[in-house]
């Protein structure tokens, strides 16, 4: 199996363990706050969603490719299940972006295109960032909020997706 193989698998799985965390729940559990945070597992799918757009944005086309495309309102809406969205809607939703990830994965013709980061106070002013890094940055991403699921799941109705 090449790199490229092995970073769709690896991502897959960590969004697989994120889908799994929310099985056999109903839209009123999915957007449930369980612990002292703001997070639900709804939202939390649909900030891992959109943040797996925009950086999917920034390998095509650099920061400037990262505005827009949803995702882009209120920072904590990314983390709720607003009026009308469903968990079966923010589930498919992740299907669709997950697909369209593993399809640049394997057609890029070169991981090592890079791009200058955004400004941000969290990273390094004038740093880039290659295509296989954002992967890796999306792969460690994808697990800890699948994490973080894992711990809502459980304070939920004692679900275990993880153990």
């Amino acid at each position: 199996m090449g790199e490229r193989e092995e970073l769709v698998e690896t991502l897959d799985k960590h969004r697989d363990l994120l889908r799994r965390t929310a099985r056999g729940l109903d839209d009123e559990q999915a957007a449930r706050r369980t612990t002292a945070s703001e997070l639900c597992l709804g939202g939390l799918i649909k900030h891992v969603a959109a943040v797996e757009a925009r950086w999917v944005r920034f390998i095509t086309g650099g920061a400037e490719a990262m505005r827009g495309g949803g995702g882009d309102g209120e920072w904590a809406d990314q983390f709720r299940m607003a009026e009308g969205e469903t968990l079966a809607g923010l589930l498919a939703g992740y299907q669709e972006v997950g697909r369209g990830t593993d399809e640049l994965i394997r057609s890029l013709p070169d991981l090592d295109l890079a791009h200058p980061l955004p400004p941000a106070p969290w990273f390094e002013p004038g740093a880039s960032w290659s295509a296989r890094r954002v992967l890796l940055h999306l792969i460690a991403e994808t697990a800890q909020h699948a994490g973080h699921a894992d711990i809502i799941r459980e304070a939920l109705d004692g679900a275990k997706s993880m153990g």
